[in-house]
C-alpha cells in the first residue's frame, strides 16, 4: 500500500517523496509538507512504533498544524489503528487529515491498490497548488 501511495504522489511533477519505516526522532516530522503513514492493525492495536514516535512528539511539542495528513492500513478482524492514528493526527499534531482512511482486510487488491495511488496524487496535487 505505501509503494502505491508513492507511486501516485511521485505522477505528480516536482514530487520529492520520502518513504520511510522509522523516524530517529519524532521532531523529524516537521520536515514534512504531507504525513501518509500506513497503520496496520495488530491485536486490537497500532504498533508500537507508532505509539512510541506519538508519545515522543507530545514530549516534545511537536506540531503539525496545518499540515496534510492520511493514514491507510491493512487488519484482519477489527480495523481499529488507521481510526487512532487519524485521531492523533487530528487532536494532537493538529494535523488537516484526509478522510476516511484507507483499508484492505488482510492483503490489498487492486482497487484498494488504486485507491492509493490516488491518495499518493490527491496530497502531491493539493500540496504542489498551495499559495
Amino acid at each position: 500500500m505505501a509503494k502505491a501511495v508513492t507511486e501516485g504522489a511521485q505522477s505528480v511533477a516536482g514530487t520529492i517523496v520520502e518513504l520511510t519505516y522509522h523516524l530517529d526522532d519524532a521532531s523529524d516530522l516537521t520536515n514534512f509538507d504531507a504525513v501518509i503513514m500506513g497503520a496496520p492493525t495488530y491485536r486490537k492495536e497500532m504498533p508500537i512504533d507508532f505509539k512510541n514516535l506519538f508519545e515522543e512528539a507530545s514530549a516534545k511539542g511537536v506540531t503539525l498544524k496545518g499540515k496534510i495528513g492520511a493514514v491507510f492500513g491493512s487488519y484482519g478482524w477489527d480495523a481499529v489503528a488507521p481510526p487512532q492514528v487519524i485521531a492523533i493526527m487530528q487532536d494532537q499534531l493538529g494535523m488537516s487529515v484526509m478522510e476516511p482512511p484507507l483499508l484492505a482486510k488482510y492483503i490489498p487488491d487492486g482497487p484498494t491498490l488504486d485507491a492509493c495511488k490516488d491518495l499518493g496524487k490527491r496530497i502531491a496535487e493539493t500540496l504542489k497548488n498551495q499559495p
